[in-house]
């Protein structure tokens, strides 16, 4: 299993050509003056990337991506979700939540109904083989979830968020 994010560890894709990663909040070498401290968002942005990054890397190894697994985790009722309630619940664009549905389908870990009230709405909802799979890739996110507590050694918020962006 991979290890979760450590300090200084980089994004890929945040390190400018032929330099260091600058520190959230700070202008690189050659723009505007150093702003204050980073904003919340600039945080939280660097935290959720490498806790989906690490994820991922889990997730795919079972042959699962992130989304997927994400959109899995939305269908575990019985009722079932509209597309166009998933994609207002996971903010993921409907044509990619589509591609996903479909390739779930395709593995027969979901399927699509008919809504019986209105037959104009398509309903998506997990299958049994779907929620098996499901229970093995939650132990998997649980785990990877358990191992960042430990390395933060916390499980406060707000200890967690400054130590996964440590830069």
């Amino acid at each position: 299993m991979t290890p979760p994010a450590t300090p200084g560890t980089p994004i890929p894709g945040t390190v400018p050509t032929g330099g260091a990663a600058p520190t959230p909040g700070t202008v690189p070498s050659g723009g505007a003056a150093a702003v204050g401290e980073p904003l919340l968002i600039e945080l939280l942005t660097l935290a959720q990337r490498r806790l989906a990054r690490d994820l991922a890397a889990r997730l795919e190894a079972e042959g699962c991506t992130l989304d997927q697994w994400r959109v899995m985790r939305c269908l575990t009722d019985d009722a079932g979700r509209s597309m166009g309630d998933l994609a207002q619940a996971l903010l993921i664009p409907q044509a990619s939540l589509s591609r996903i549905v479909d390739a779930l389908t395709e593995a027969g870990l979901a399927y699509r109904r008919q809504d019986e009230q209105d037959r104009r709405r398509i309903t998506a909802h997990l299958s049994r083989r779907g929620l098996v799979r499901l229970e093995r890739l939650d132990a998997l996110a649980a785990a990877h979830d358990a191992a960042v507590r430990t390395a933060c050694g916390t499980t406060d918020p707000g200890r967690l968020l400054r130590h996964l962006t440590e830069v």
